[in-house]
């Protein structure tokens, strides 16, 4: 319940303290506690020393190697775009090269020349090739 004052006219609230009005006595067992708790001793300071030690050199660690892989990762891109333009001269001068070779001018000196000529038909012999542009022959192959 609120407490009212009357002066003149109007009428006002009395002015309160609004902390508690009644403090309960404490023990000095609480005060003992409360002391020690706000304390830090030498074990607890140099535990939270040795732990932000440890965060620190384990932050510093992860950002190096954070830029060690961000950096392997540039000179990764920068050897696949090495890599894409070398492929790209490649086959432009593949293809120069094939388009310069007259396979009309091959045949002439090889029957010409060096004296070939196309096989007989009892001389092919078809193999199996498994996906590659040539055959290796490890031994000779047999006649029947």
């Amino acid at each position: 319940m609120r407490e009212y004052v009357v002066e003149g006219n109007t009428v006002r609230e009395i002015e309160r303290d609004y902390k508690a009005p009644f403090k309960k006595p404490v023990s000095d067992t609480v005060i003992k506690n409360r002391s020690k708790a706000q304390r830090m001793n030498a074990g607890y300071v140099a535990f939270l020393l040795f732990m932000a030690g440890v965060l620190f050199v384990g932050c510093t660690a992860y950002i190096n190697l954070r830029n060690e892989i961000t950096e392997k990762q540039k000179s990764v891109e920068s050897l696949e775009s090495k890599v894409a333009s070398m492929k790209l001269a490649n086959d432009e001068e593949y293809d120069r090269i094939m388009g310069s070779v007259d396979m009309e001018e091959i045949k002439k000196i090889a029957m010409n020349e060096l004296h070939m000529k196309y096989p007989d038909s009892g001389q092919v012999e078809v193999t199996q090739s498994n996906d590659s542009d040539y055959v290796r022959q490890y031994k000779e192959i047999p006649s029947e």
